[in-house]
C-alpha cells in the first residue's frame, strides 16, 4: 500500500495542518479521526486494514485529516460563539482546501476528477455527515457509524447561526422542499448506522432523530440500528465498514 504524508499551512485556521493519502488510484475517500484523534488514526486503529483489499486493487484513494474539536465540538466549557466560529474555520478548511488538494492528487492518479465520499466513526461520523449534507455537490456519499447528528450534546440549549448551520437534524428539518440539495441527496449513497449496545445510547437518540427527518423530507438513505450487543467501539466500525464498503462502491 502506497502512503504519502504531507504538511500544509491552512490560511482558513491558520496553522500547519497535515494528512495522509492511502493509495496509488481510485474513489478518493475522506476519513475524518474520532474525537481527540488524529490524522494518523487510519492505520494506527487499523482500518487501513479493513479498507486494504480495495486500497491495493487501486479502487479507493483515502485521504485522512485532522480535526480540531478538543477547540470546538469538544470543548463544552469553552465559550459557545468562540468554539463555533472556530469549526467553522475547520469547515472552511475541509472545503476550499482540502478538497481542491484530493482533487489534484486523486485526479492526477485516476486522470479525471471524482466526487469524494465522506467516512467516519463516532465524532468523525458528525463530521462526515455535516460535510456531506451540506455540501452533497462536492460529496457524493457518506458512511457515517456511531455518530451525533445534532447540536445537542456538545452545545446544549444554545443555538445560533453557525451551530444551526452545522446540526443536520435542524437544518435539514427546515430545507424547502424544492431545494435542490434534496434532489442530490437521492442521487448519492447515504448510509448510517449505531449500535444499540454500550457507549451507544446518546448517539441512537440522536441517529433516530436523523432518521425521521430523512424520511419526512423523503431523502432515500439507509439508516441502520445493530443489534443491543454491538458497542461504540473499533471492532464493531471494522464490522460495519466492511459490510458497508461494497454497497458504497457500488459493488451490490
Amino acid at each position: 500500500m502506497e502512503i504519502r504524508y504531507f504538511k500544509q499551512y491552512s490560511h482558513s485556521l491558520g496553522r500547519d495542518m497535515e494528512f495522509k493519502i492511502y493509495g496509488h488510484r481510485g474513489k478518493p475517500f475522506l476519513f475524518i479521526p474520532c474525537q481527540a484523534g488524529r490524522f494518523w488514526d487510519f492505520e494506527s486503529f487499523h482500518m487501513d486494514d479493513i479498507f486494504r483489499p480495495w486500497i491495493d486493487a487501486g479502487k479507493i484513494m483515502v485521504f485522512s485529516i485532522d480535526t480540531i474539536d478538543g477547540e470546538t465540538w469538544a470543548d463544552k466549557g469553552g465559550d459557545c460563539r468562540r468554539r463555533i466560529e472556530r469549526h467553522e474555520q475547520w469547515y472552511n478548511y475541509v472545503v476550499n482546501e482540502m478538497v481542491p488538494a484530493i482533487q489534484h492528487y486523486a485526479g492526477e492518479r485516476n486522470w479525471n476528477q471524482q466526487l469524494i465520499t465522506t467516512f467516519g466513526c463516532s465524532m468523525g461520523a458528525q463530521h462526515a455527515a455535516n460535510l456531506f449534507f451540506r455540501r452533497p455537490d462536492l460529496f457524493d456519499g457518506v458512511l457515517a457509524l456511531s455518530g451525533v447528528y445534532d447540536s445537542i450534546d456538545s452545545f446544549g440549549s444554545y443555538m445560533d447561526d453557525l451551530v444551526y448551520a452545522n446540526s443536520p437534524v435542524n437544518y435539514l428539518a427546515n430545507m424547502p422542499d424544492d431545494h435542490h440539495y434534496l434532489r442530490m441527496y437521492n442521487e448519492r449513497r447515504i448510509i448510517i448506522c449505531v449500535g444499540q449496545g454500550a457507549w451507544e445510547d446518546e448517539l441512537k437518540a440522536s441517529t433516530a432523530r436523523l432518521a425521521d427527518v430523512l424520511y419526512r423530507k423523503g431523502i432515500k438513505a439507509s439508516v441502520n440500528f445493530w443489534g443491543h450487543d454491538v458497542n461504540h467501539d473499533w471492532d464493531w466500525w471494522y464490522k460495519q465498514t466492511t459490510h458497508y464498503l461494497p454497497y458504497m462502491m457500488g459493488e451490490r
